[in-house]
Order: structure tokens, then C-alpha cells, then sequence
């Protein structure tokens, strides 16, 4: 549970695959150090991805973090009970979580997805219209991780077979049912009007409610990144395989040297430095 400081405290929103995990292995390992000093100095990380809960909660078991986390960019977001030392308003509650929901039902965006497919002829497969072993050969992901994958709640993964010039079209039929449709590099992500910033906000004002004011940090490596950088105080974008940063218009962008979590742990370590060298005395 986390509980009123005198201090202004740091809050870390960070993005999962291409920031905090490794681009090609989904591996962590290259930002352990930092993992491990932000566990330390009991600074909240809040996972804020597209990947879903089922996803995300493998990984906070692993890494043992017990932080909120944001799943299917923006969707919901989940908090374990009693994390607050008040309830969260406006929430539906399962028996280990407090959820905030702000994206449409998994349910009712495969039926709007049936009706726009038969109503306008654009061809594409879902993650719902294949089986594991068919998702797991389209995204490289073991038989556990396509499964998990596959466990949608707010927005369904598509592979758009039709040509680009169709999707103009698509995404006219999906505003009219109020949907969207979002690149995320190798697929196209089906979901209602939110991002991931609107979810960041709302956990901020929880922290500042319990905290007072705090600092938050966005760690992300691409576009769909923009509305979580957007809504941090310090928004940090990582390098892609290459060396490349994505081009993104965020007012006040940080460009971290080194590949998703290799620049992750690089400007983690050196901001907390810095941070702790200001507030010491001598500093």
C-alpha cells in the first residue's frame, strides 16, 4: 500500500515491448540494474502497454512488481486491492483488482468487426478468427506467450490482408461505430476512443491523491507512445534496432541513448542519479 510522504515522489509509466523489453527476445535482462535500484528506492513502475492482462501480470510475477498497470493501450486499468488507502472510484472490481475501464468490450468490437467486414468487403484476420498455433506462427511468440496473447478484453489484434488503400475506408467504418484502428508495427489494433495517456492521467491523479504532487516519467520507443509521453512531466523515448529514434512531436521529448532496455536502464540509472545527487544536502 503506498502512504502520504512529505517528499515529491517518481512515478515510472513505461512502455513494454521495444522499451523495457528487449525488440527481438521480449528479454528484460539489460535493465535488471535499474529494475532493482527502482525497487529499492520504492518508486512505482507501471506498466502501460498493448499487451494484455494476462500478458502483463506474467511479467509483474516475474520482476515482482505490484504496481497498477494499464493493458491494451488504454483500455483499463488494473490495481490490486488495497494498493490505495482509499477506493477507487467509479471502478468494477474482481476479487484481486480494482479496474477502471475506458475501452469498449472485446465482445462488442468483434461483432462491429463481422458487420463492417460483411458490409464493406476489406479483408482481415483476427487474433479471434485464428487458433494459438496460427497466432504464434504470425507473431514469432511461443505456444504459452500467443495464448496469452489471444486473452483480449478491450481490443482485438488484426492482420490486414486487403490493400493500403482500403484502410482509409476501414477506418471510416470503425469512427462510425466509434472505433479506432492504431498501427502498432507489425499489426493493426482494433479499439474504442482512448490511449494510453488517458489512463496515465487517471493513475497520476490517484498517486497525487494519496502523495500529494509527484514527478512522473514516460519511457516509450514509438508512436503509438505519443498520448503516454504526452501526459507525463518527463517523456523519454528509447532508441529502435538500428539506432534510429522514432520521429515524434512531444514537447519536451528526452532521446535515451541505446536500444529499448539497454537505453531504458542507461537513463533510468543516470536520472536517479542526478535526482538523488540534487536532493542531498551536499547537493
Amino acid at each position: 500500500m503506498i502512504s502520504v510522504g512529505p517528499r515529491k515522489r517518481l512515478i515510472v509509466f513505461t512502455d513494454l515491448d521495444g522499451t523495457l523489453l528487449d525488440p527481438l527476445n521480449y528479454g528484460h535482462e539489460q535493465a535488471q540494474e535499474s529494475l532493482r535500484l527502482l525497487k529499492r528506492e520504492k518508486i512505482p513502475l507501471v506498466f502501460c502497454s498493448a499487451k494484455t492482462r494476462a500478458e502483463q501480470i506474467l511479467l509483474r510475477d516475474r520482476l515482482r512488481i505490484r504496481d497498477p498497470f494499464v493493458v491494451e493501450n488504454g483500455g483499463a486499468l488494473f490495481v490490486e486491492r488495497g494498493y490505495f488507502p482509499f477506493p477507487v472510484a467509479d471502478h468494477r472490481s474482481s476479487e484481486d483488482y480494482e479496474v477502471i475501464e475506458l475501452g469498449a468490450r472485446y465482445s462488442a468490437i468483434r461483432q462491429t468487426l463481422k458487420t463492417i467486414r460483411e458490409k464493406t468487403g476489406v479483408r482481415f484476420t483476427g487474433f479471434g478468427d485464428m487458433n494459438v498455433d496460427e497466432v504464434s506462427r504470425e507473431t514469432g511468440l511461443d505456444h504459452d506467450s500467443a495464448k496469452r496473447a489471444m486473452e483480449r478484453e478491450y481490443s482485438e489484434t488484426i492482420k490486414l490482408e486487403s490493400p493500403a488503400e482500403d484502410l482509409v475506408r476501414f477506418e471510416q467504418a470503425l469512427a462510425e461505430q466509434g472505433l479506432q484502428c492504431v498501427f502498432g508495427g507489425r499489426f493493426h489494433n482494433v479499439m474504442g476512443f482512448h490511449d494510453k495517456g488517458r489512463a496515465v492521467e487517471i493513475l497520476t491523479g490517484l498517486y497525487e491523491k494519496g502523495w500529494g504532487a509527484v514527478t512522473t516519467i514516460g519511457m516509450g520507443d514509438s508512436a503509438n507512445d505519443v498520448a503516454l509521453l504526452a501526459a507525463v512531466h518527463v517523456p523519454v523515448l528509447v532508441q529502435k534496432p538500428g539506432g534510429a529514434w522514432e520521429d515524434l512531436e512531444v514537447p519536451d521529448l528526452v532521446r535515451a541513448k541505446g536500444v529499448g532496455p539497454v537505453g531504458w536502464n542507461r537513463w533510468i540509472l543516470d536520472f536517479l542519479r542526478k535526482d538523488r545527487k540534487r536532493r542531498s544536502p551536499a547537493g
